[in-house]
């Protein structure tokens, strides 16, 4: 592996049941109510729930400008079922150049959960960043006390790789965060979403 990327920025991907989209600043709105402003699903993350739709309209508006960059990945998540409103977010939150690695965060609105759609984007996701984007080593992280984003991770044929003590910190403080990944020679055995 050159440790070469091939970045294109934030493609449109289309799953069974899902599109994967650039966001828009028309988002705000949809993204505030299905996910942004739930403590619930900001439990685990790194930033709290938006209390106004306007503190989500300016994170969408750094979203949208970032798109010019080639290296600028943010996804909308779409349920082809309930229309082109997003119902949560997948991306790339850190790039290593020189390993050909990127980490992936994500969320989804709580209406969403336990039914396979995250796994479904995750999946997506990873096969356009190793297939065009020349991505080597994939992983993803998450506080140990929500063992359903590991399962996202498992369900997607990343590899669990340990759990670091005190190592990250979220909505909850600081926290044990247990670390997957999935490298491009890895055999993915993906479970069928439809």
């Amino acid at each position: 592996m050159s440790g070469r990327l091939k970045h294109q920025g934030t493609k449109t991907q289309e799953t069974p049941r899902l599109i994967l989209r650039r966001f828009t600043t028309e988002d705000a709105q949809p993204m505030f109510d299905n996910w942004a402003s739930d403590p619930e699903v900001t439990k685990f993350l790194t930033w709290p729930a938006h209390n106004d739709p306007e503190i989500t309209a300016r994170v969408l508006k750094s979203w949208v400008e970032d798109y010019a960059k080639a290296d600028s990945y943010q996804w909308a998540i779409t349920l082809k079922t309930f229309g082109d409103a997003p119902i949560g977010s997948i991306g790339v939150v850190a790039f290593d150049e020189g390993t050909a690695c990127a980490e992936i965060g994500y969320c989804i609105g709580r209406r969403w959960w336990h039914r396979g759609i995250m796994s479904e984007a995750l999946s997506a996701v990873m096969g356009f960043l190793i297939d065009e984007v020349g991505v080597n080593r994939i992983q993803a992280r998450h506080d140990v006390r929500n063992p359903h984003s590991g399962a996202v991770m498992r369900k997607c044929g990343m590899r669990y790789e340990g759990t670091f003590r005190q190592a990250g910190r979220n909505q909850q403080g600081i926290c044990d965060v247990s670390q997957y990944a999935f490298l491009a020679g890895d055999d993915p055995e993906v479970e069928d979403f439809a």
